[in-house]
């Protein structure tokens, strides 16, 4: 299976810092969409990019902003991924790739059939993300994974938790596993459960 890489996601208070600086995932996800009870303004992520521990790249996830604002976050040294989360398509990651050379862009993709597999196989992104709409804490239907898997490495994404992290990895020998809602406890990071998590990940 190898070593599986763990992104927690969703970061936005001094207490979240300071647990994943303390159980040391491989990836900080910080949301710039503004809808979102996570997210982080541009001033406040000086802030948290200056606490986290330097050893865990910034993650960055932005919906359908233009590529010029996206870029100028890893230009000003804010994240060093960038994560895309709506409706950005090849011209657009081609656009941010010369705005941001050398940057790691991911896509995210909301799957519901074999056809949107299709399409993140096909991506330009460094890796793509399978993930079931973006923030509900539900997972997909993982029997599209059954029948048709990714020949390109991914992160398996949308409703994962200690209780099913263990099977979504053992079934589909994910690249990565990125949790954000299953870390939480009434809608803010849980310290214990980011632990958990992480030890589980390390320990498959």
């Amino acid at each position: 299976m190898g070593d599986i890489k763990i992104k927690i996601c969703g970061l936005y208070r001094g207490e979240d810092i300071e647990a994943v600086n303390r159980y040391q995932p491989d990836y900080a996800g910080f949301v710039f969409y503004p809808p979102s009870h996570r997210y982080v303004s541009k001033s406040q992520m000086q802030v948290w990019r200056e606490r986290l521990d330097r050893r865990i790249p910034a993650v960055g996830v932005f919906v359908d902003l233009p590529e010029q604002e996206v870029a100028d976050y890893w230009k000003e040294g804010l994240i060093q991924i960038l994560q895309l989360h709506g409706h950005e398509n090849e011209k657009y990651i081609h656009k941010l790739r010369e705005l941001a050379p050398g940057c790691e862009v991911w896509k995210a993709f909301r799957i519901r059939t074999a056809a949107d597999l299709e399409t993140a196989q096909a991506s330009s992104a460094d890796h793509v993300l399978l993930d079931n709409g973006y923030g509900t804490g539900q997972c997909f239907d993982w029997k599209l994974m059954k029948n048709r898997g990714l020949s390109r490495p991914f992160l398996l994404a949308g409703g994962l938790n200690a209780e099913n992290i263990g099977e979504a990895a053992r079934n589909f020998s994910p690249w990565g596993l990125d949790v954000s809602s299953g870390a939480e406890t009434d809608k803010k990071k849980d310290p214990e459960k980011i632990r958990k998590i992480i030890e589980m990940v390390r320990n498959l």
